[in-house]
């Protein structure tokens, strides 16, 4: 497969002026704790003291007290106000999760103290507190995205590894922003040469030492030369068992961190999970979801959207129908055949955008293809018409889509639909893409559409389709809403 190439973050030394840049995860925005700590207050205290006292109960004070102190109490003892997990994630599920197990605690206090107040209105007291909440994860987590673009809040990291794996460790978090970790020094066990500009803070004898202590000796020194946070350790024959084992024991007992990386890429962390075998700790990965409740909700999700879509937005249909009409000469709808899953073609609707002969104009403007790969775009297209511009800056003209997601061909969620000469030239990774139905909207949109690579749209695709989850469609679908109002990659 291709490089993938994402927004390089910058890989520091740890001495000298690179060094100033960092900042430790430690380091984290002082506002975070108390914003969310106020949020949970308030969010759960002021709607339940007023539902409460527009009942007429008693102690309306005591209730929204109580309210607050069980909704805090759940989320502390689930470890959501430590520095660790504060800003790290946007997640709902967590938060619904912890948000389910507060009712069933106010459930257990209101027998036990006979309160009256209906059911229902006791329950939609308690939503906004859910609701804050999930604003606020949103807020801190933004903020601190933000911050590590410019290499704040991050873990100083120190790689040890066989030279190539290393690389590898090294070139892959150098090329994402979306965790905490800078490298900042190199441990290279063995011989060979590394290119990625990392200072090599000491080097490991191919072989194991007859000193049991010379491994440690040397990391231990490194890690403090370069004030690193954390060891992560490059798979490799060379740095593993007995061998990692006394590296475990020296950075443990000097209370330092050390983390393993398993070599897989990818991969979410729904799908792992950690077993011990013998004494060994083996990482368990599971397939990804095809089968069971998660599709068939899928499926119910992709027919009731569309058919819904399609009534509610039936006045729109006609207005941008007349628009396309009056604006250029030509049918309203444009059809084109695509690949969908497991290679099956079909026909996808479009409202049309270009001009009537634009297919037959493509291999003139084949020198002017601003993509990478095998997908042709050009922000300024001339064969794209003043009324179609404003419909793909908006997306609108997608919607015809709908009617392929009721016809089953597609689903609302899923990576791009591709063409049939794209697909001619896929190699294996690519043709995984179609073991599911392509969709409407995917990670590809909400992550800068037609402003992406080639190889980053594959690598999104594949992500999706590696790790899809219902709950995963529900927040594409939920973010989109957002990508197309900013528009961002739509041309």
């Amino acid at each position: 497969m291709r490089h993938v190439r994402f927004p390089a973050r910058h890989v520091a030394g740890a001495t000298g002026d690179d060094a100033a840049p960092l900042r430790s995860l430690g380091d984290k925005a002082r506002w975070y704790l108390p914003a969310v700590l106020t949020a949970d207050v308030v969010g759960a205290a002021v709607p339940v003291g007023l539902v409460f006292e527009a009942a007429q109960q008693a102690r309306p004070g005591y209730c929204a007290a109580g309210a607050a102190a069980a909704w805090v109490g759940v989320q502390a003892l689930r470890r959501r106000y430590t520095g660790r997990a504060l800003g790290e994630s946007r997640a709902v599920l967590p938060v619904l999760h912890d948000w389910l197990i507060l009712i069933g605690v106010l459930a257990v206090a209101r027998a036990a103290t006979g309160e009256d107040t209906p059911r229902l209105a006791a329950l939609g007291a308690l939503l906004p507190a859910l609701l804050i909440t999930v604003a606020v994860r949103k807020l801190t987590y933004r903020h601190l995205s933000a911050a590590r673009r410019e290499a704040q809040a991050v873990s100083r990291v120190l790689v040890i590894g066989e030279p190539g794996s290393a690389e590898d460790v090294i070139a892959h978090l150098a090329a994402r922003t979306d965790h905490p970790y800078v490298v900042v020094g190199v441990v290279p066990v063995g011989a060979g040469s590394l290119d990625s500009g990392v200072p090599v803070a000491a080097r490991l004898d191919a072989a194991m030492p007859k000193a049991p202590t010379a491994d440690s000796a040397a990391v231990l020194a490194a890690v403090r030369s370069h004030h690193a946070d954390l060891v992560l350790v490059a798979p490799g024959a060379r740095i593993a068992g007995e061998r990692l084992r006394r590296v475990a024991w020296a950075l443990h007992d000097a209370g330092l961190e050390l983390a393993v990386f398993p070599g897989l890429v990818e991969v979410s962390v729904k799908r792992l999970e950690t077993l011990s075998a013998g004494g060994l700790a083996v990482l368990r990965v599971a397939p990804p979801v095809r089968r069971g409740v998660q599709p068939v909700l899928k499926s119910v999700l992709d027919r009731a959207g569309a058919a819904v879509g399609l009534v509610l937005l039936s006045p729109l249909f006609l207005g941008l129908v007349a628009a396309i009409r009056i604006g250029s000469r030509g049918p309203a709808f444009f059809r084109q055949r695509r690949i969908g899953r497991d290679g099956v073609p079909f026909v996808m609707w479009k409202f049309r955008t270009m001009v009537v002969d634009a297919e037959g104009r493509k291999s003139e403007l084949a020198g002017a293809n601003e993509n990478d790969g095998l997908m042709f775009k050009m922000r300024r297209d001339p064969r794209v018409t003043r009324v179609g511009r404003l419909l793909r800056r908006t997306s609108l003209d997608e919607l015809p889509q709908l009617f392929n997601v009721l016809a089953g061909d597609m689903s609302l969620v899923g990576p791009r639909p591709p063409l049939p000469e794209e697909v001619a030239q896929y190699d294996e990774v690519e043709l995984r893409r179609l073991t599911v139905r392509p969709g409407m909207t995917g990670l590809w949109q909400i992550s800068g559409r037609s402003d992406l690579s080639w190889d980053e749209t594959i690598q999104l695709d594949l992500q999706y389709v590696d790790n899809w989850s219902f709950t995963s469609d529900v927040d594409v679908v939920a973010r989109t809403f957002r990508a197309v109002v900013d528009g961002r990659g739509a041309y």
